[in-house]
């Protein structure tokens, strides 16, 4: 039997077919009150149906549809519309400190992986490009609209000198709904990141911070003497045996880090840091479920 043709190049089917059984676990759920839009499906208390999705522990065994699994004997669980809805803002980092060793390929699949996730539960999901000229993916929801999420983050231009802060100021500027904003970004920003994750809380969206760095920033291999220059404000700084300079380098990694993830939970929010190394279904399936991010 020949194989299915590929969906997308960012994940495969096996991780989309995985990626059915799961969702977005938001400890702060901010929903939109909004009669006549949709409509986190949680089960609903409205008779109109809307979808099906693969059953997870925990779903209510009231809503499975017993008919479907007497056939195929797998369990899917019907959803309603309700007045209520989640709006998942997915917010990839396009700067130029993003090009180097995958982080910006890695944060395109991460986008593709957490938005299907809020596709397929029928929240409205939107996506954007930060650090570079302004791409935006208008809001959307159901697994059809999988395609469009595809094809815009395929197709994304990275690359430019803009700080994310500013990056996610503008996005907000546009934007309208209460949820979740997944930022995926090395964070690598001069900038005021705490302002900028005020401002997302603010609107009403429960930040999701994902820091991608590469192999070569978590461990550097450097020795002699050095010109560092920075790829996004153009400046420069020379260094007299690199070497000596490592333990202060990851002092300072580690206490960037520390602040990402203590900005996060500040504002009810989660943090991750990565390597762009890391498989992408590793992180989703192995990590972001053991940390409580998707269940």
């Amino acid at each position: 039997m020949a194989e299915a043709p590929q969906i997308t190049t960012l994940l495969s089917n096996r991780d989309l077919d995985r990626l059915a059984r799961l969702r977005l676990n938001a400890a702060r759920r901010f929903t939109n009150r909004s009669r006549g839009e949709h409509l986190a499906a949680k089960g609903g208390t409205s008779t109109e149906f809307c979808d099906f999705r693969d059953y997870s522990p925990g779903d209510d065994v009231r809503f499975v549809d017993w008919n479907i699994f007497a056939r195929i004997e797998r369990a899917y669980v019907k959803q309603f519309h309700q007045e209520e809805e989640m709006h998942v803002a997915v917010l990839v980092d396009a700067s130029n400190s993003m090009l180097f060793e995958g982080k910006f390929d890695l944060a395109c699949r991460l986008a593709a992986a957490l938005g299907v996730l809020g596709l397929r539960a029928q929240e409205k999901v939107s996506a954007g490009a930060l650090g570079g000229a302004a791409q935006r993916l208008r809001p959307c929801t159901g697994r059809m609209s999988m395609g469009k999420l595809f094809v815009f983050l395929e197709s994304l231009a990275p690359g430019g000198e803009t700080p994310i802060e500013q990056g996610i100021e503008g996005f907000l500027r546009q934007h309208r709904g209460r949820g979740v904003a997944v930022v995926l970004s090395d964070f690598l920003s001069g900038g005021d990141l705490r302002r900028a994750f005020s401002q997302l809380h603010s609107a009403g969206l429960e930040v999701f911070a994902v820091q991608i760095l590469g192999p070569g920033e978590l461990a550097p291999d450097v020795t002699g003497d050095l010109r560092f220059v920075d790829c996004e404000t153009h400046g420069h700084l020379d260094i007299s045996s690199a070497g000596d300079l490592l333990g202060l380098y990851h002092e300072y990694r580690l206490a960037h880090e520390a602040e990402l993830s203590a900005l996060c939970q500040q504002r009810s929010g989660k943090f991750l840091s990565v390597s762009a190394a890391e498989p992408v279904e590793e992180i989703v399936f192995g990590t972001m479920r053991r940390k409580g991010w998707v269940v």
